[in-house]
């Protein structure tokens, strides 16, 4: 059957970079671990899966320059491996103890094959996970794009020169880890602002994708959110349909939240007996999610207390039902617009890579369960790369985007607001900073400790400028932690500068920050420098 229709399945995979190589069992070092088993080997899984049974994925995954830094770190490597041998001596003790608990047993059985699985990849590829995608991306199964440096909401960046330094590196890295040019560009949060079009031409990227209401205030858009537009200079956009997100990303009107599916927020790390379970919490003794949750949603009402215990097979007949109605509504989708319109629309959806397994335990099986019917059942649905659609449709029609992102209230709020403002200081001081030095001395001959500097420097600048701190002051989760680390960045910075400038660098204190923060190895600090005028 002929294809009335396409889909662009985006996935954004995106961490803030953690790296504590002084602390054996860094307690945020751990949102690395539990992603990587949750949600970056499942999907990989899902993908070489399909790929092998001939079932092209066609999807685009964004994995931002941080979490590809951490995928590389092989200190970072190697505390991955005791975290997945820990839970599985764990899970040994689980089967013991869930002997005469059926229910119980089934989820503890399903959680050790999970470990299994993830111990069995990371060997394979010796802990290297970039190369799956790599190989994946090379035989034309998914397309991989990137996103700002350190994933800094790029509109709330005021100097130019610090937009230029996110988008710059982010090329470099991009082309030095997947050894191609990049195409395309996540938005981190899908934040734009029509000043963003020159940066991202002018960095060498081709398209990228915005929130539905960026149309708003457009002129005239011939088939809304259902196709590709342009910008006056060429930059190509992909605006996000909020039906097809909605459905998959809500916990409380979408699928994630079915009574059915595992309950999130209670863990054994909290349900265990101590003494049993000290062993596993970390040096410091605090209790702590261990990632091993026996528990289903229940009922949203329904107390943590008085949650039944998770049937994994009653939730993978779920996944299968959502997965048929998800398809069912994209093709009333196409069907009713190819009836008014005479025209085959396009449907993006974009999400967190980490809400499928993660957040959303069964998410990968959802995952595969859509791509494999659309393809088992002869849809009239096409999953394409965003390359591919651009490359095979006609010249996008130009309009003029207006300011949006996709976080609550649609603008900048969870960025900025009376819990984060006062933060911008140090951000903006730092990067004022780091690019009056970078005019200073990119003509300059220097020595290499004073050269070193400046590079970490400028790692700790584009460090400060991430999103995730103050979106963590925001929801007020691990807000001590979020506030050390870009107060620790800027001032790092300051000091630095400051340090060269004087002609006297602490080399103990830079080598202790490259260790640290040693992403970027070929950053340049002359990538803040201001353009030249004449």
């Amino acid at each position: 059957m002929s294809s009335r229709g396409s889909m662009l399945f985006v996935l954004h995979a995106h961490l803030p970079y953690v790296n504590h190589p002084e602390d054996a069992a860094f307690l945020e070092e751990n949102w690395f671990f539990e992603a990587v088993v949750e949600t970056y080997v499942p999907i990989i899984s899902v993908l070489e899966r399909l790929a092998a049974e001939g079932i092209r994925p066609g999807l685009a995954v964004s994995i931002s320059p941080t979490l590809g830094a951490m995928l590389e770190n092989e200190a970072l490597e190697k505390k991955l491996g005791l975290y997945v041998e820990a839970r599985l001596e764990l899970l040994e003790k689980e089967l013991e103890r869930a002997r005469d608990i059926p229910p119980l047993l089934k989820t503890v059985k399903l959680y050790q094959k999970l470990y299994e699985e993830a111990a069995a990849l990371l060997h394979k590829y010796s802990g290297d996970l970039i190369t799956p995608l790599k190989s994946l991306q090379h035989a034309g199964q998914i397309e991989i794009i990137t996103t700002s440096a350190t994933h800094a909401v790029l509109p709330l960046l005021t100097r130019p020169e610090a937009v230029r330094a996110q988008l710059a590196a982010a090329a470099e890295d991009y082309q030095d880890r997947f050894n191609r040019k990049p195409s395309g560009f996540w938005l981190p949060e899908c934040a734009y602002e029509p000043r963003l079009n020159s940066f991202l031409k002018l960095s060498g990227f081709n398209y990228t994708f915005t929130e539905s209401h960026s149309l708003d205030g457009a002129a005239q858009t011939a088939n809304g959110v259902h196709a590709p537009y342009r910008t006056s200079n060429g930059l190509r956009l992909f605006a996000r349909d909020s039906a097809s997100s909605s459905e998959v990303w809500s916990s409380k009107t979408g699928y994630p939240g079915d009574p059915a599916y595992r309950e999130f927020y209670r863990d054994l790390g909290y349900d265990g007996d101590y003494e049993y379970m000290r062993p596993y919490l970390g040096v410091d003794g605090i209790r702590r999610p261990l990632g091993l949750k026996y528990h289903r949603i229940t009922g949203h009402e329904a107390d943590l207390s008085a949650k039944q215990y998770y049937d994994p097979d009653e939730a993978l007949l779920r996944v299968e039902a959502h997965a048929t109605d998800f398809l069912a509504r994209r093709m009333k989708q196409t069907e009713d617009f190819y009836a008014s319109r005479s025209a085959r629309p396009l449907i993006v959806s974009c999400y967190d890579a980490e809400l499928f397994g993660h957040w959303w335990f069964e998410g990968p099986a959802f995952l595969e369960a859509v791509i494999r019917k659309i393809r088992v059942e002869r849809l009239p649905l096409q999953l394409v790369t965003p390359s591919e659609y651009l490359n095979s449709c006609q010249e996008p029609q130009e309009i003029s985007p207006g300011i949006s992102s996709w976080g609550e209230k649609g603008y900048f709020d969870p960025w900025v607001n009376e819990t984060n403002d006062f933060i911008y200081p140090a951000v903006y001081a730092a990067t004022d900073k780091m690019i009056e030095t970078a005019n200073r001395f990119r003509n300059q001959d220097l020595s290499s400790v004073n050269a070193r500097a400046l590079n970490q420097a400028a790692r700790e600048t584009l460090l400060s400028q991430s999103s995730d701190w103050a979106f963590l002051l925001y929801i007020d989760s691990h807000a001590d932690y979020a506030k050390r680390r870009l107060e620790g960045h800027a001032a790092g910075a300051i000091k630095l500068l400051g340090e060269v400038i004087a002609g006297r660098v602490d080399e103990k204190d830079l080598a202790a920050l490259e260790k640290h923060n040693s992403l970027f190895p070929r950053l340049d600090f002359r990538v803040f420098a201001s353009v030249s005028k004449f």
